[in-house]
């Protein structure tokens, strides 16, 4: 059996777009984390599958490259809507996108693509963590070390970790640390964030189920809402990323809305 399949990025994020909307892919979990091997398979940070919605106007299922499912993606639900937009599936510069998350709404903003990424959620019991209430400057003791923590969640669970110097950070090392850790009992995201001023963060961010990665829209998102919380930023401010910038506006509404670009890599087919 052939898989048709579309790559596409998101600062670097990158995804490939299967249509399942007529067929459902048998093992769909066990082909994708095959798929996902960079030396043995196309490669990616998640595949999002494109399925027929009761409720809106296209669901989007997540899967990370590890075959687990997520709950959303800020980077991938723009890539989603530009596949949407760019095969003419749709005529709304305004779309309804079902996910496990909820309703999310991507828009169009020119080249980029603008999304209402709903409301962060700051009960610790609904992240989830093991502790109820505010999760805000927090320390998380692991073996011998300490992390000052503030958690958020847009949909899916991220942990928020304030240093001095985020491009000599050891990511690779403290990130699985913390993903794993018992206080997450569905894993977490984590964000390491460097302020530079009251309008802009710089972050790196180690993905559940992926790793590193050069973006993470959601985690831009938990970031701008950490910063404004602790007071060290406004909120609305620009996050500076390995893969490229997004704009992340806590709005007064409540919404955080998140702007960035989506880009289309290639197109090919996989034997599954």
């Amino acid at each position: 059996m052939k898989i048709q399949f579309t790559k596409m990025h998101g600062l670097g994020n990158d995804f490939i777009v299967i249509d399942c909307r007529a067929k459902d892919i048998p093992n769909l979990s066990k082909v994708l984390m095959r798929l996902g091997n960079r030396r043995f398979g196309i490669g990616f940070d998640q595949a999002l599958v494109l399925k027929k919605s009761a409720k809106a106007d296209f669901r989007m299922d997540i899967y990370n490259s590890d075959g687990t499912r997520v709950e959303m993606c800020g980077n991938g639900i723009r890539c989603f809507a530009s596949y949407i937009w760019s095969r003419k599936l749709s005529k709304k510069d305004r779309l309804d996108i079902e996910t496990v998350a909820g309703i999310i709404r991507p828009e169009k903003a020119g080249s980029l693509v603008k999304v209402d990424m709903g409301e962060p959620v700051l009960e610790g019991s609904l992240i989830p963590t093991t502790r109820p209430g505010r999760i805000l400057d927090y320390q998380l003791d692991i073996d011998v070390n300490s992390f000052i923590i503030t958690c958020v969640s847009m949909g899916n669970p991220h942990c928020v970790v304030f240093v001095a110097d985020v491009d000599g950070y050891p990511v690779d090392s403290h990130g699985p640390l913390i993903e794993t850790n018992a206080f997450f009992p569905k894993r977490t995201n984590v964000e390491f964030i460097e302020v530079k001023d009251a309008k802009t963060l710089k972050m790196r961010v180690w993905e559940r189920g992926s790793g590193e990665t050069l973006a993470c829209g959601t985690g831009a998102c938990a970031a701008t809402v950490a910063a404004s919380l602790k007071g060290l930023t406004n909120r609305a401010v620009t996050v500076i990323l390995p893969g490229g910038t997004l704009k992340i506006n806590w709005a007064k509404d409540n919404h955080v809305y998140m702007t960035g670009p989506a880009v289309e890599v290639f197109t090919g087919a996989a034997d599954v």
